[in-house]
């Protein structure tokens, strides 16, 4: 409140006391949280964790207990952190070999945990340490690894599952059984519609619409937080077609029975559909035999294998797949950004997409060499 505002509220007032003329700045400056304003209940601490991916949680939570064992060991406390025990450690995860690789973790693996533990701060409502110290570390660990030539200075990063990877992969599929009919469905689905395995094995046979050109498929994309109605459409060759492997999928769970639930399910090794697990007695696995994301993955990787292909196979790589082809095609990125549920700008899909246009749009082409 400027002064022309204080002297004219004594004016009309005339019973306002110096004590209560007070600007705007130092009312708000004056208002107190009280402990109960800093309260989450445990509904809400829950559901703010679930905004997560149920693998990034994981993946935090292991890396957030590291660091507190290690603190611990050091005599340093865990949060807040300073920026001296975050650069301390960081160095720590440069030069100690993990039990499952006897290697030192890499510089991917570390920018995680490093993420784990801002987060946990910033979870707490309390200010993040200095990262000044850790990054110095980091790049220097970053730079020796890329002078002594070791593979883990380049991030790992998942094949790209192409038409002719994918008919490879296809082509010893017995497709007569159910586990084949669901197998190629899987592949097929999920790289016309370049899904994450997560949002793959969560489709319902509810979210799939058969149409003219073929059948719209609607998913959830979590990282973007939206639903994407896909339109797969017909193949030329009818054994990579995603309509004809769907179909034919569809129809062997109807002929099970199936016609609502799940749209992928597990098969044991006899061919049962969805059967009873239990481990020490106790029925684990969704009731309804939803597969898991990891056993979609695995039967990605083994088909891969099977094929004699060679490379790093994961359930990522449908998804790197379909934006190489459809890059290599001469579709805009941002349609493939569409279809693929990936956010405005995302580096990772940039880096998909550079493997075709570094050659395509090299400033050699055309120079006359």
């Amino acid at each position: 409140m400027g002064a022309a505002a204080r002297q004219l509220a004594v004016v009309t007032t005339g019973e306002v006391v110096d004590a209560e003329l007070v600007d705007d700045d130092a009312a708000d400056a004056a208002l107190v949280h009280t402990d109960r304003d800093r309260q989450l209940s445990p509904e809400t601490v829950a559901a703010i964790a679930a905004s997560a991916a149920a693998s990034t949680r994981r993946a935090y939570r292991a890396d957030r207990e590291a660091f507190a064992a290690w603190c611990q060991e050091q005599g340093r406390t865990v949060v807040p952190a300073s920026g001296e025990t975050m650069a301390e450690w960081v160095r720590h995860l440069t030069v100690t070999p993990r039990p499952r690789t006897n290697r030192p973790a890499g510089p991917s693996t570390i920018e995680r945990a490093l993420s784990a533990v801002t987060s946990w701060h910033e979870e707490r409502s309390l200010p993040k340490p200095t990262m000044r110290g850790a990054r110095a570390v980091l790049n220097a660990y970053k730079d020796r690894l890329a002078e002594e030539k070791d593979a883990a200075a380049r991030a790992r990063q998942a094949t790209a599952a192409l038409p002719a990877q994918i008919r490879a992969m296809l082509a010893g599929t017995d497709r007569a059984t159910l586990a084949g009919r669901r197998n190629a469905a899987l592949v097929l689905l999920g790289f016309a519609t370049a899904a994450r395995v997560s949002e793959l094995v969560a489709l319902d046979l509810a979210a799939v619409t058969e149409t003219e050109h073929g059948f719209d498929v609607t998913l959830y994309r979590k990282k973007v937080r939206r639903h994407t109605t896909n339109a797969i459409l017909y193949g030329t060759d009818p054994a990579t077609c995603p309509v004809r492997a769907l179909r034919a999928h569809l129809a062997a769970l109807a002929a099970a029975g199936r016609t609502g639930g799940p749209l992928f399910l597990r098969v044991d090794r006899w061919d049962r559909l969805a059967p009873p697990m239990t481990r020490g007695g106790r029925i684990i696995g969704d009731p309804a035999g939803r597969m898991t994301a990891e056993a979609a993955a695995e039967v990605i990787e083994r088909l891969a294998v099977a094929a004699g292909l060679s490379g790093a196979w994961s359930g990522h790589s449908l998804r790197r797949g379909f934006a190489t082809a459809a890059r290599a095609a001469g579709h805009d990125p941002l349609e493939i950004a569409r279809a693929g549920g990936w956010v405005d700008g995302s580096r990772v899909l940039a880096r998909y997409l550079d493997d075709v246009d570094r050659v395509k749009n090299s400033p050699l082409v055309g120079i006359g060499l």
